[in-house]
């Protein structure tokens, strides 16, 4: 699966889900916690959904503002993931 389209899955998921909102426009860079768009309860249902659609699991440690604040961020770290095991073909 290429960046672009985890890129817009996960943007889906975030303001369809997440922000409730499906028609906010995130930005690649914006910052969903520290702009208060998503708490920490959100942030564990982001990680599970990346489980059950990607197959990456994320730990906990991972799981913080510092690294998961913006959908650069969460994008890198399930490509991270993708990229270690070319073998992965989650497309549907």
């Amino acid at each position: 699966m290429d960046e672009r389209m985890v890129r817009e899955k996960l943007r889906a998921f975030i303001t369809r889900d997440l922000i409730r909102d499906p028609d906010y426009s995130l930005t690649d860079a914006e910052g969903i916690i520290t702009g208060g768009l998503m708490d920490s309860f959100a942030l564990a249902e982001f990680a599970v959904y990346v489980e059950r659609e990607f197959g990456v699991y994320i730990p906990d440690v991972d799981l913080t503002v510092a690294k998961m604040d913006t959908l650069d961020q969460m994008v890198a770290r399930v490509m991270r993931d993708l990229n270690e095991d070319g073998s992965n073909d989650f497309s549907r």
